[in-house]
């Protein structure tokens, strides 16, 4: 991959998170957690269920098993109650067992009819005389069988994939070992909060919404520091990096002014190829290698940050963890607002509704690369393609931070 200047065509969204996934593979290591702590972890293997679920036909009701042809409306003896978790043993032929939502169907039964449906008379019950039966009984395997692939290797663990899990007899699920993050934020007017700001400060936020994307994808972050606008301590702060790290994140410093040292410091311990990326906000962007580990270079505009890092860092991150399909999903939008013709791809901060049957996009008031506000304000980013004007009503696409953010 070559080196983009100035003078070259800048890159489409899609054509350069194409490149950054070709720059990575996914981490090999392994190793086998307890349920309790599999949530969020990428899954190195398939898993198969262990048991049959349900193992026998049961009950989906409180009520009353029976074989529907013995209930012509007359009362039928109640021969046994039959709770969760007991063996049913056999029903006596002309009679109904009591029976609990969950229960073993006894062998004989056929149909389960519900208790608001019965009528109890001491030790009989009355049944309604039209039944169909197989009414209200779950049958074994409905939900899996021994042996059926219930998740498969690549998938990111959620809290009803644990439970799949568990309903399928895995008390521990061999994943892949969290990813070791080191992030780099560049820049001699950064300050730390709670310091004082001297005359051309800013308070470095970009570390914190490092920090905080990562850590919602799992991962574990093993540096985060501030770096001096020199190009030995940038040399130094990559090294040290690339020693505690699976993959380095920096901010700033990726583009072309003489304070600007990344690029020139990843070059020296590795390689790298920086990119101008038609987009809004963000532009610049870097992908290379510090020794053998992989670098990317977003840029230093909080909201371009946020930004790339949600199309190009994210993707790279679950790609590095094993994930199968890394790239975002976008969802069809309904734009409230009108825009003019940019010739770059615009990401906008937008709080997305429910409208109806459709998802209606409001834009914050001010998209500027230096309005964290926006973030905070907005539920996702909507796509405004390049070289078109919006229109109030046209269809867009969007991401949603609920998928981004996790």
């Amino acid at each position: 991959m070559g080196d983009c200047t100035v003078g070259q065509t800048l890159l489409s969204v899609s054509d350069a998170l194409e490149r950054v996934l070709e720059a990575v593979s996914p981490l090999s290591a392994e190793e086998s957690v307890p349920l309790a702590e599999a949530l969020g972890r990428v899954l190195a293997e398939d898993i198969h269920s262990l048991v049959t679920v349900p193992p026998a036909d049961n009950a989906a009701m409180d009520g009353y098993a029976l074989r529907a042809e013995d209930a012509l409306g007359q009362a039928l003896s109640i021969s046994a109650t039959i709770p969760a978790g007991c063996a049913p043993g056999r029903l006596l032929a002309g009679t109904a067992v009591r029976i609990f939502t969950g229960a073993p169907v006894p062998d004989g039964a056929d149909t389960v009819v519900p208790q608001e449906l019965c009528e109890r008379l001491g030790d009989e019950v009355v049944v309604p005389a039209s039944l169909k039966s197989g009414s209200h009984i779950r049958p074994a395997g409905e939900d899996m069988y021994a042996g059926q692939l219930m998740l498969q290797a690549g998938e990111r663990l959620r809290p009803q994939d644990l439970a799949l899990a568990a309903t399928g007899g895995h008390p521990a699920l061999t994943v892949r070992r969290r990813l070791r993050v080191a992030v780099l934020a560049t820049g001699d007017e950064l300050v730390d909060p709670g310091q004082p700001l001297a005359p051309g400060q800013i308070y470095n936020s970009n570390s914190f919404a490092l920090l905080g994307l990562l850590q919602g994808l799992g991962c574990q972050v093993t540096v985060c520091r501030m770096v001096e606008d020199t190009l030995s301590e940038t040399v130094r702060a990559l090294e040290s990096a690339a020693d505690a790290a699976d993959l380095i994140i920096s901010s700033g410093g990726v583009s072309v002014g003489d304070e600007d040292h990344v690029k020139a410091a990843v070059e020296r311990l590795g390689s790298v190829d920086l990119w101008r990326v038609a987009i809004k906000p963000g532009k610049p962007l870097a992908m290379g290698r510090v020794g053998r580990t992989p670098f990317l270079g977003l840029p230093g505009n909080p909201v371009s940050l946020f930004v790339t890092f949600c199309l190009f860092a994210r993707p790279v991150v679950l790609r590095l963890q094993g994930v199968r399909e890394p790239r975002p999903q976008y969802l069809p939008v309904r734009a409230a607002f009108a825009l003019d013709a940019d010739k770059r791809a615009r990401y906008l901060r937008a709080r997305l509704n429910t409208l109806g049957d459709t998802l209606q996009a409001e834009l914050f008031p001010h998209q500027g690369s230096g309005v964290m506000s926006s973030t905070t304000w907005a539920n996702g980013l909507v796509l405004v393609p390049a070289g078109a004007p919006v229109r109030e009503g046209a269809t867009l696409q969007a991401l949603m931070y609920n998928e981004l953010l996790h």
